[in-house]
């Protein structure tokens, strides 16, 4: 048996001509290398990752907004088309009316000679509210202040129990439909007299009379 030197530990090989470090380096990896390292490619797909999502959310934003403008379009053509509607029909109503204004002229004429009697006076009847339900309106009095804009003047004339150019008499009246004029009320006017003192200086001055004048200081 072969005895064994106290104190006496192997060591390993070493070639000939090594030096101390490689010695070392053949001993076992350094503490350095002992935690495993993340890996290059995992990083390289996160950013690649990262930047898809910033790539949909910009895609996302762009749809987004388009769809808004192609809703707030909608909107506006819907309101377009339902101005339009409206406007269609005014217009037909009002040409439909306008037809029908001679015959509305004539019932109005046999009222006033009292010939609107019997069947002609119910059909007559019937066709006022029918136009009535249609939206006509009929203006034009005696006695207001004339208005060029729904008034048209046939006759003029001058009266000395007027302070304005004022409707004395109304030859035909006005239709209106709605805000819309379809024909102005015809009337004959009256102006007051030139040189005529207004009402409100007459009825001062007979206050004055009656009292016996100002009085003087």
């Amino acid at each position: 048996m072969t005895e064994e030197t106290p104190g006496f530990e192997e060591k390993p090989d070493v070639p000939s001509g090594a030096t101390p470090d490689d010695a070392a380096e053949s001993a076992g990896p350094s503490s350095e290398q002992e935690g495993p390292a993340a890996p290059a490619g995992d990083a390289a797909k996160i950013a690649g990752l990262t930047a898809q999502l910033d790539q949909t959310r910009t895609a996302l934003n762009e749809r987004t907004a388009d769809l808004q403008r192609l809703q707030a379009e909608y909107q506006n053509y819907r309101r377009r088309v339902e101005r339009d509607r409206v406007t269609v029909k005014e217009i037909a109503t009002a040409t439909l009316l306008t037809e029908l204004l001679p015959v509305l002229d004539d019932i109005g004429r046999a009222r006033e000679h009292g010939e609107l009697v019997g069947g002609f006076k119910s059909v007559a009847e019937s066709l006022e509210t029918a136009a009535a339900k249609m939206g006509l309106q009929q203006f034009g009095k005696e006695g207001e202040p004339f208005d060029p804009t729904i008034h048209e003047a046939l006759m003029h004339s001058y009266a000395p129990d007027v302070t304005e150019t004022t409707c004395v008499a109304v030859l035909q009246p006005g239709y209106r439909i709605g805000e819309r004029t379809i024909r102005p009320a015809r009337v004959a006017v009256a102006e007051p007299q030139p040189g005529a003192a207004p009402a409100a200086q007459k009825e001062e001055k007979s206050a004055d009379e009656e009292s016996g004048g100002p009085e003087e200081g």
